[in-house]
């Protein structure tokens, strides 16, 4: 059997699907490239600068990469692609950040000829303070954040040495039984992140960014290193829900008292040792064009460290505060490095690069994240809404398409199958989760829900008095369902791959009973949302997923067999 990668001279790399080393061959090439097509029979991977210095900065060698492909590629590799993978590996860390004796900051480099490009460059001439020799330049160090955002642009991704503020200290414990009375243990890979980020302490360590799927448990994991670090925190989250489980965690699983969490939302104003804020606080404005009103956050406490919770999500304004703040110890925890902005060099060079990262099949098969199934539901449109749709501009056709009230059909088909799971249905646009709501007289969770009566909804979900909620982006992040097994996408934003995994996110806690989950994509045959939709799906047909397609005919077909066999 022919071997299943084509590697191209132009770094893509073409992945066949029908081949038995097909897997092996993913996991070993998404280490340092990225899925940009996945059509049924050939896989499309290209190989980035940024993808090889998240490779390098996990410790990931050029010889490894390419021993890899050598391993899976059908033909000799080009010879322009071994000298790229050489060339952007030996990058990463060849030019340094380090803090001097006298506190001056500088760039240094052993590699001849960089220190002379990086200095003649027009973005990093501001920042120059002087120039010392081939191999050191000293730069001001209130622009650490700047200076290093401004080097990944021009491809040198600089090696932050430069050391951190201690913050004030604040020491805790974690608990052996968690304060409910489960038995509270780190897991092998949780505690290899810490581990990894940490890096004993030294400065190689405290900054960057650990991937974990939702449900394998990125609190636990900042926990572990407020612990290991041992400073007053700020953790930055994405919503106000999401402090009250941070919260709720820290007092389940640390002897960390009450009085010493607080909350910054648009609700409470608390500045404590340990302080939990809403992403939104920080990018509230009077007016546009204003300061920033609660940047003081920042300096209210003399910080050891900042968790940026979701860091995929994180908005623009907040990396431009973060740019002032590399001094602290920074730790971004996400399910994905996604970004549909493409700020993922911004996340690189300010938040820090990539440390830490599991497949999310290898976690499934170890039962530590529900084993999941993805599928697509195709479904027709009524002649009415199809000419409609014909004649309307892109936008208001991928609504139309999303909005498709031929998708209460596959619902209740959906619901009917399922009848005994627990249920979420999850969609963009609120007028048809209103529908959807009353149809089926399932409550609605929306971003107008009092945080009272959601906690409610939730509470309700969790105890199992309600078995079904129909929510809409609010649940796209951070809301913890344990018991939800089943989620039925009815709509989306656009192409979103991040969505996507957020969405499946939510089903992926392991489950007490049967450890299995189904997650179903409503999607209009022929329009732009099955466009859309293939894009939503890369990058978790990158971590192993496969979508199973039916057309609604063939899933009620399906079901109705099934029915007929028990």
């Amino acid at each position: 059997m022919s071997k299943p990668l084509i590697i191209q001279s132009d770094k893509t790399l073409l992945l066949e699907v029908d081949n038995p080393e097909f897997e092996d061959c993913r996991s070993h090439i998404s280490r340092f490239a990225e899925l940009e097509k996945s059509p049924e029979y050939l896989h499309t991977y290209r190989i980035s600068p940024l993808s090889l210095w998240n490779a390098a900065s996990s410790k990931l060698s050029a010889d490894e990469i390419i021993a890899s492909l050598e391993k899976f590629a059908r033909y000799s590799i080009p010879k322009n692609v071994i000298n790229e993978i050489k060339e952007q590996i030996s990058r990463y860390g060849k030019v340094k950040l380090v803090m001097e004796e006298d506190g001056e900051l500088a760039i240094i480099s052993n590699e001849k000829g960089f220190i002379q490009e990086i200095s003649s460059h027009r973005s990093i001439q501001p920042f120059i303070h002087q120039r010392l020799s081939s191999e050191k330049i000293l730069v001001k160090k209130e622009y650490r954040g700047h200076i290093k955002q401004a080097l990944i642009k021009i491809g040198f991704p600089v090696e932050d040495l430069a050391g951190y503020d201690e913050g004030n200290k604040y020491g805790f414990n974690l608990r052996p039984t968690s304060k409910s009375g489960i038995k509270f243990g780190m897991r092998d890979y949780q505690r290899a992140s810490i581990e990894v980020f940490h890096a004993g302490g030294t400065n190689e360590g405290g900054s960057g960014v650990v991937v974990l799927p939702c449900g394998a448990g990125k609190t636990i994991v900042g926990m572990g290193v407020m612990q290991i670090i041992g400073a007053e925190t700020l953790i930055l989250v994405t919503n106000t829900l999401s402090i009250r489980q941070w919260k709720n965690e820290i007092l389940d699983k640390t002897d960390i008292p009450e009085s010493d969490i607080g909350e910054y939302s648009g609700e409470t104003k608390e500045i404590k040792p340990i302080t939990i804020a809403t992403y939104n606080i920080l990018t509230h404005r009077k007016k546009k064009g204003a300061d920033f009103t609660h940047f003081h956050i920042f300096s209210a406490n003399n910080w050891g460290l900042i968790v940026y919770d979701e860091v995929h999500l994180l908005p623009a304004p907040v990396f431009r505060m973060t740019s002032e703040l590399q001094a602290k110890r920074r730790l971004g925890l996400t399910a994905t490095l996604v970004r549909e902005d493409g700020l993922e060099e911004d996340v690189f060079s300010l938040i820090g690069p990539k440390k830490y990262d599991v497949p999310w099949k290898e976690l499934e098969s170890k039962s530590w994240i529900a084993e999941a199934k993805c599928v697509e539901i195709r479904v027709g449109m009524e002649e009415e809404l199809r000419l409609k749709y014909s004649i309307s501009d892109d936008r208001e056709k991928f609504r139309l398409a999303s909005e498709n009230p031929e998708k209460l059909k596959a619902i209740e088909l959906i619901l009917k199958k399922h009848a005994n799971s627990n249920i979420l249905i999850i969609g963009q646009y609120i007028n048809q989760l209103e529908m959807i709501s009353e149809h089926f007289k399932i409550p609605l969770i929306t971003g107008k829900t009092q945080l009272g009566e959601r906690q409610e909804l939730y509470n309700a979900f969790r105890t199992g008095k309600i078995k079904s909620l129909v929510v809409s982006k609010v649940a796209n992040f951070s809301i913890d369902l344990p018991d939800a097994n089943i989620a039925i996408q009815v709509s989306g934003t656009f192409g979103s791959r991040q969505e996507e995994a957020q969405r499946l996110g939510r089903i992926l806690r392991p489950k007490k009973d049967d450890n299995t989950a189904v997650f179903y994509s409503l999607i209009s045959r022929d329009t732009s949302e099955e466009r859309f939709g293939q894009n939503r799906q890369l990058f978790l047909t990158e971590q192993g997923y496969e979508y199973e397609i039916y057309t609604y005919d063939q899933f009620r077909e399906d079901v109705e067999e099934k029915e007929l066999a028990t």
